[in-house]
């Protein structure tokens, strides 16, 4: 990829077309987003019901301040995290158009770390709408090569920037009410968030009809999810490591068709059983290296063909928070 290419992928953006980037947390795909006609090209090519809105990510606090009202609490959050994997939901400006928010007054902005993010952005000149870029519902891409398995010839072009290496998708508060609200969690988490005022943590309402509109992105409550059927493993109170990995173990092996297990260093695997596929995910004591991972894991055994994966859920801590969040959303049954 050169200077070239992020400049002709900026030229895209502003013309209306569709750009699938990197960030440092999952791939995006972008279009200019107070363009509706460009905005619309994002539902239709991810399948994207409306209900669901979209983050604006921008290349600096200048360009947020032309899509959002920008309170001081916002400013001191802005200033600590961004760029980087932080959205804040703030009040839209009437240049956003409502595809972008599902029709809410809070529009979600961040400006991303990566260089190639950064690039194209500046490149663009505009704010640029972007969920993550695979089909709506599916495991997020983290490689261009995730973004072509589902969008190959669907949108207008990809910058490849290589493995994205936060892994999971970007932090969503509320700083428009107190305590604020995390919707999403990420890597910038409540403790981080906590030095600023007080945080709740969102909990998604059980949904039996479709929605008119989410909160927020990434509150659907099925999302994130493989082909495969997922089976969590988690870990009980009274349980040592040793316990808690040979039950995950015996569950692995009870499970019937193709299965694969996304094993973390250090465990004691069942390679030697012909029927499961290894994905070797990361150290189990490390939960950035398992977010990092998790998204790459899951598509993997995928493509090896897995009807069935098994896999440990991490500790609630940092960012095993998210790595939660995204393990049970992948897993429910619709």
């Amino acid at each position: 990829m050169t200077v070239e290419d992020v400049a002709r992928a900026g030229d895209i953006l502003r013309a209306g077309g569709t750009v699938a980037f990197p960030t440092e947390t999952v791939y995006g795909l972008g279009a200019h987003a107070l363009d509706a006609a460009a905005v619309e090209k994002i539902f239709v090519a991810k399948e994207r019901p409306h209900w669901d809105p979209l983050i604006v990510h921008v290349a600096d606090l200048a360009m947020a301040r032309e899509v959002a009202e920008v309170s001081p609490l916002a400013e001191r959050l802005a200033e600590k995290f961004w760029p980087g994997p932080l959205t804040l939901l703030l009040p839209r400006k009437n240049c956003v158009p409502y595809a972008v928010t599902a029709g809410r007054p809070l529009v979600g902005v961040r400006v991303p770390r990566h260089p190639v993010a950064l690039a194209l952005l500046r490149a663009a000149g505009v704010p640029v709408a972007a969920p993550s870029a695979n089909r709506f519902g599916h495991t997020s891409p983290t490689t261009a090569a995730h973004v072509l398995e589902d969008l190959d010839g669907r949108i207008d072009a990809v910058l490849d920037g290589g493995a994205c290496d936060v892994g999971v998708e970007s932090t969503v508060v509320d700083v428009s009410q107190s305590p604020m609200v995390i919707y999403r969690p990420g890597a910038v988490t409540a403790a981080m968030l906590a030095e600023f005022g007080a945080v709740l943590v969102y909990v998604a309402p059980e949904q039996v009809t479709e929605p008119e509109s989410l909160p927020a992105p990434g509150v659907g409550l099925r999302h994130y999810a493989p082909r495969a059927r997922l089976v969590l493993v988690e870990r009980a109170g009274n349980e040592n490591l040793r316990e808690f990995w040979y039950r995950f173990l015996r569950v692995a092996s009870e499970c019937e068709g193709v299965v694969g297990l996304m094993l973390p260093e250090r465990f004691r695997s069942m390679e030697e059983n012909t029927k499961l596929l290894i994905y070797r995910w990361g150290e189990w004591t490390d939960a950035s290296a398992l977010a990092a991972r998790l998204f790459a894991g899951l598509r993997e055994l995928d493509a090896r063909g897995a009807e069935v994966i098994v896999c440990p859920v991490p500790a609630a801590d940092g960012i095993g928070d998210a790595v939660r969040d995204r393990l049970f959303k992948a897993a429910l049954k619709t």
